[in-house]
């Protein structure tokens, strides 16, 4: 028999991502006398395994102890496992099944998540739909809506192209004029979608970068917001969208709209090589998407235009912007995300780097190349889509094991830096409302469906008791909360466009905006959510149960998305006091949420 847990600190030490130059000690238990020999094999990524001899360590009652320890003075991703020679010259490795291995995160030492958003509170607008706070400034074709919160405009024109070009009149003004509002839910970082001048309504078809869209209040309105916030202790982070432009942009200019010359006009345009163009005349364009055309992120002018001294990335940074979320980071080679990178951190040592990525970004292959996202310079964070997926599947068939393997995984895979800051969601624009997805309904598929469904009272019930326990997840877990506006107000709705309707002001839910209020006080008030340790507690029968923190500042969270109520003793996670401050016990009701101070 062989024993080993890499996610036990006695087996493996330290526990997590390794920082380089640093060190490591495995350890493994064999029945008595059953081996004549141990090793390790550590492999780099795309590399040759090197043996390392483990030695005897000692005995502890029916096992023998062998360890050894591994020194790593280069950031990459490594993959370990062990090879034992038993007494009768019989081998055995460690993972068993046929190419298997552990993973080893190896970072470069020193690397901080940013200090600002340690313990925040991020909050994801969709600027058109959020609040009307300036006058009108709509470009030609724009389609003005005056039924504010009605459904977005979801059927193709006679082309088959759904166009995205109706406009609900909400903008930067009108954030400026929310912001005591997001002040009292706690929140300390607002993530705005994309605001650079576009002809849609969500701007990811990008026109300038260098101007932020009229309808949004312009220049001005960016620069007066990231001044506002910041007199209320609330950053800006923008969504940058780098990898593909709009086909009606200053540098493609399909349509001839901007002056000058775009790539699709003449092959002498200064934009030219942005571009990928075959011999017919088509091009590349992100998904076959014609009104989406690709950029060439190899070209070296563009890469000066968004990263040089007087690039897009230094313009909106000296604007008051701390950071960014990277729109399709897998699309970015790290030939452009490196210096866009090092733009960031050049204008603000603190920025903020989130990368969407729907996967575990620490081993994660795109395009046939792994990246390196976390070996150092280049993310600080990335859209917890795993975790998403983790907390409904608990919170709606009780499968709390899957979440606690899933914080098992990501405690060991990613560094700590990224563990704090980790933009942990529950719903985006990309996704179908949060609410809509708990109510325990057949989903509606096709976009006629979605336009009229809603859940009825017995499913909203069980919806919002169920949003209860997986917020309360959400921001209690490593990393920080990112709520998608109206989430918190009771807000429903199927995939694009129906996640992003109008944010419904005088007809919120006022018990789950104050839920959300609550947790917001909970986490700015216990310093345990910035970095505190996470240590799991109990995964079992319905109940997920974990704590944050050390030494004097813990917390003990629990939730029982099961059917019977729990007790929890406090024999079971080794503290000698709870001070009950949020519940009246440590009983755990069925379908209830429970945070608990330690002291």
């Amino acid at each position: 028999m062989i024993i080993f847990d890499e996610f036990d600190e006695y087996y493996r030490y330290p526990a997590g991502a390794v920082q380089t130059p640093g060190g490591l000690r495995l350890r493994i238990k064999l029945l008595r006398g059953f081996a004549s020999g141990v090793s390790v094999w550590l492999r780099p990524d795309g590399g040759g395994a090197v043996r390392t001899d483990m030695v005897f360590a000692g005995v502890t009652g029916a096992f023998d102890v062998y360890e050894c320890a591994l020194k790593f003075d280069i950031p990459g991703l490594y993959w370990y496992h062990f090879l034992v020679e038993s007494a009768n010259g019989e081998e055995l490795t460690l993972p068993e099944h046929s190419g298997g291995a552990f993973q080893l995160t190896a970072c470069l030492g020193g690397a901080k998540a940013p200090d600002w958003i340690q313990g925040g509170f991020i909050y994801h607008i969709f600027v058109d739909r959020f609040w009307r706070g300036g006058k009108l400034n709509l470009r030609p074709g724009a389609v003005f809506r005056e039924d504010w919160g009605e459904n977005p405009y979801f059927l193709p024109d006679e082309k088959g192209i759904v166009r995205n070009n109706d406009f609900f009149g909400g903008d930067l003004f009108g954030v400026i004029e929310k912001l005591p509002y997001l002040k009292g839910l706690g929140v300390t970082c607002i993530y705005l979608s994309p605001v650079f001048e576009a002809a849609s309504n969500h701007k990811y078809d990008t026109g300038d970068f260098m101007s932020i869209d009229p309808a949004f209040g312009g220049d001005d309105a960016l620069e007066s917001l990231c001044a506002e916030a910041s007199g209320l202790g609330i950053t800006v982070i923008l969504d940058g969208v780098f990898n593909h432009v709009g086909s009606d942009s200053r540098y493609f200019n399909r349509y001839g709209r901007y002056e000058g010359t775009g790539a699709y006009q003449a092959e002498d345009s200064p934009y030219r090589k942005w571009f990928s163009f075959r011999e017919d005349g088509t091009y590349e364009a992100w998904w076959g998407i014609e009104l989406l055309p690709a950029l060439n992120k190899s070209s070296e002018s563009y890469r000066e235009f968004i990263c040089g001294s007087d690039g897009v990335i230094a313009k909106w940074m000296r604007k008051g912007v701390s950071g960014w979320r990277l729109d399709v980071v897998d699309e970015l080679p790290d030939v452009f995300l490196d210096p866009l990178c090092r733009a960031m951190r050049r204008e603000k040592s603190d920025a903020l780097i989130v990368g969407e990525v729907w996967e575990d970004a620490s081993n994660k292959i795109a395009y046939d190349v792994r990246r390196r996202y976390f070996l150092g310079g280049q993310l600080d964070s990335v859209t917890n889509y795993p975790l998403r997926d983790a907390i409904i599947a608990c919170v709606t068939d009780a499968q709390v094991e899957r979440i606690a393997s899933l914080m098992d995984r990501q405690c060991q895979n990613y560094p700590e830096n990224v563990l704090s800051s980790l933009m942990n969601i529950l719903g985006t624009h990309d996704t179908m409302r949060i609410l809509t997805v708990l109510g325990g309904a057949n989903l509606p598929q096709t976009r006629e469906e979605m336009a009229s469904f809603r859940l009825n009272q017995e499913q909203l019930e069980t919806a919002k008791r169920r949003l209860k326990l997986a917020s309360t997840i959400q921001f209690t877990l490593p990393g920080v909360p990112c709520v998608f506006y109206g989430d918190e107000a009771g807000m429903e709705g199927g995939a694009d466009p129906f996640c992003r309707k109008c944010y419904p002001w005088g007809r919120e839910d006022s018990g789950l905006t104050e839920w959300y209020a609550r947790l917001g006080k909970i986490r700015n008030e216990r310093k345990c959510f910035s970095s505190g340790k996470y240590v799991l507690v109990e995964a079992r029968a319905g109940v997920f149960a974990f704590t944050r923190g050390e030494g004097s500042e813990r917390v003990l969270v629990a939730v029982n998305a099961g059917d019977d109520d729990r007790i929890l003793q406090a024999g079971d996670f080794n503290f000698d006091l709870l001070k009950n401050e949020y519940t009246d016990s440590l009983t755990i009701r069925a379908g209830k949420p429970a945070i608990f101070a330690i002291q």
